[in-house]
């Protein structure tokens, strides 16, 4: 006779291949968790606490804001790699304009 599963019993996840991954699965399973407890009414003061924050504009405005800085930030770096490849290029320009008016390298 098959086994009946209960409908309590966790389901199983395929284990994570990365540590990155295995962070998403760890962070999901607590926002199933607190989920659970939030519609069961067994939260704790701390979850129930969190989740309003979470959900205020004043908090929505301050993650807003951190992804336009993170933004920000990814196009600072992209220039100043940008700019690094284009000193490069520069130089060979210029090498090559002294060496089309006749210049030598050693001068």
């Amino acid at each position: 006779m098959p086994k009946v599963k209960n409908s309590d019993t966790q389901r199983r996840m395929r284990p994570a291949l990365t540590p990155e991954a295995r962070e998403n699965q760890l962070i999901s399973l607590a926002v199933d968790l607190a989920e659970k407890q939030l519609r069961e009414g067994t939260a704790s003061s701390q979850v129930i606490t969190h989740y309003l924050k979470m959900g205020s504009p004043s908090e929505r405005l301050k993650r807003e804001q951190m992804e336009e800085e993170n933004e920000l930030l990814k196009a600072k770096t992209k220039a100043i790699r940008e700019s690094g490849d284009m000193s490069v290029m520069y130089e060979k320009v210029i090498k090559a304009m002294q060496s089309y008016s006749g210049k030598d390298e050693d001068e």
